[in-house]
């Protein structure tokens, strides 16, 4: 992969970055009483059969915050297994994606609505994921 030029659609915010949990209560136990985090949001997928938490210390639109995800009916993990991704906002989602696929980065999950949608809500976040040089999972995800 050759290294991408500045395309003229990039990035403009780091929302979050992933980890995957075993017991999302002991988890959240931790980070909320602990650290003193706040839980910012927490959505159940039923037909995806998973829970994603977003946690932070401050409101999403202003700060990053750190994403939770628990995999319903999944193995333990081993460490080393659990990160997930970073995730980085986007204005135009499909022009991105086209101008990093131009500028040589593997697209690996094309711009799209997500899969699936969090329970009792109509709309899902239109998303893409791409890769780094090391192979590390970015998600952009458009927002205004």
């Amino acid at each position: 992969m050759k290294p991408a030029q500045k395309p003229v659609l990039k990035p403009h915010r780091f929302l979050h970055a992933m980890i995957r949990v075993d017991d999302l209560d002991i988890s959240l136990a931790f980070y909320l009483n602990t650290l003193g985090m706040r839980l910012l949001r927490r959505e159940d997928y039923a037909e995806g059969r998973f829970t994603l938490a977003f946690i932070g210390y401050g409101d999403e639109e202003f700060g990053t915050a750190l994403e939770l995800t628990h995999n319903w009916d999944a193995s333990p993990r081993a460490h080393g297994t659990r990160f997930g991704h970073l995730a980085l906002a986007v204005k135009d989602i499909y022009a991105v994606t086209a101008a990093l696929e131009k500028a040589g980065v593997p697209v690996t999950r094309a711009a799209g609505p997500m899969a699936f949608r969090p329970e009792g809500k109509d709309s899902a976040d239109v998303i893409a994921f791409i890769r780094d040089p090391d192979g590390y999972q970015i998600e952009l995800i458009e927002r205004a």
